[in-house]
């Protein structure tokens, strides 16, 4: 299948046209047009190399959402024209505990992300979202649910289930305190889902420009990190901290708000870290914590929880010719909303 995409050529994370072939489809395969594909932060911190060398030239993006074009002979669950979606991860062994515990994402042997990975059978690289169309097992594929908006619910493959994620795992509902640091693209789906659970929401960030936009989707409000007051009398007031900033930072200001048995949760940052004050977690048996994605069991969840609930990221649509300008505007800074690309407007020619 000859497709279409944006990829990165070198480590200066310039996003240029690439004319590429996607496999022809196995049994178990579903062949998707993609109709818009999400930017995440951690696309431009691959392509330019943040995290190691990558294969280029390189095809990011793991929030697609498409419409299902051909499927292969042994494919149950899906058919032509069907609304999908496909996240952070294509394959996985499906064999080990993890796996058989839906959480494909610790695979033993190594889950196969979207773009920048060997395939499992043919060991070619695997090329991601910006592109017109995408090939994938069966098993990876997701339903996008008819409330959702497909312009919009792109960003909920990635984001949303890696906020989603810790929100389940340490069982926040009605009652709990929850601290979300950072409202970008991260953060404002963390308040929107722990708001939707039931929780109290206190956004925690450097100062608080971003308050009403905080408030707007349900946060109390904003802790600014750099009121030592307000920091002070906020201790022991959290049960949850999701931290979504996604460069090194220091998370030592954060761990006294938590109550006894507290959690911080890393879901931002990929890398080295500040050494932090470890005398907060001795303290009040707090614990700092990391959490990658969901299986693919919890990201159809949270799909469904977002429609349930009319829970949309905040995006802005562009072309996939503006994609260096929207690089430009998160590498200076988080913004409190996601990029979406739509693909539709990819030309054949380009």
């Amino acid at each position: 299948m000859k497709t279409v995409g944006y990829a990165a050529y070198s480590s200066d994370a310039h996003m240029a046209p690439y004319h590429f072939e996607r496999r022809a489809l196995r049994a178990n395969d579903v062949a998707i047009e993609i109709l818009y594909s999400g930017v995440c932060h951690s696309d431009l911190h691959t392509v330019n190399g943040d995290w190691g060398p990558q294969p280029y030239p390189l095809v990011p993006g793991h929030e697609i959402v498409g419409r299902v074009t051909e499927v292969g002979p042994d494919v149950t669950h899906y058919k032509v024209g069907d609304q999908v979606g496909v996240g952070c991860m294509v394959d996985s062994c499906q064999e080990c505990d993890q796996c058989h515990d839906s959480e494909e994402q610790y695979c033993r042997h190594g889950m196969t992300p979207t773009y920048g990975a060997p395939d499992r059978i043919d060991g070619e690289i695997t090329q991601g979202g910006y592109s017109k169309h995408i090939v994938v097992r069966e098993e990876f594929v997701l339903r996008i649910p008819d409330a959702l908006d497909m312009s919009r619910a792109a960003p909920i493959l990635c984001a949303g289930i890696t906020t989603f994620s810790p929100l389940r795992t340490w069982n926040i509902g009605k009652g709990s305190r929850v601290g979300v640091i950072g409202l970008g693209g991260l953060g404002h789906m963390a308040v929107k889902l722990a708001v939707a659970m039931g929780a109290e929401v206190t956004v925690l960030s450097r100062s608080k420009k971003k308050e009403e936009e905080a408030q707007s989707i349900g946060a109390t409000g904003i802790l600014a990190s750099t009121d030592e007051d307000a920091m002070k009398k906020a201790a022991a007031s959290m049960d949850l901290i999701i931290d979504t900033v996604p460069v090194e930072h220091d998370v030592t200001p954060y761990v006294s708000l938590l109550d006894i048995n507290g959690t911080l949760v890393i879901v931002g940052q990929v890398g080295p870290m500040k050494e932090f004050m470890t005398v907060p977690m001795i303290m009040g048996r707090r614990r700092v914590a990391g959490s990658l994605i969901g299986g693919i069991k919890q990201t159809q969840e949270v799909l469904d929880f977002c429609a349930e609930h009319d829970i949309h990221p905040i995006c802005e649509v562009i072309r996939p010719d503006q994609i260096n300008d929207a690089y430009d505007v998160m590498a200076k800074g988080d913004i409190a909303h996601r990029y979406v690309m739509d693909m539709t407007q990819m030309a054949d020619d380009a």
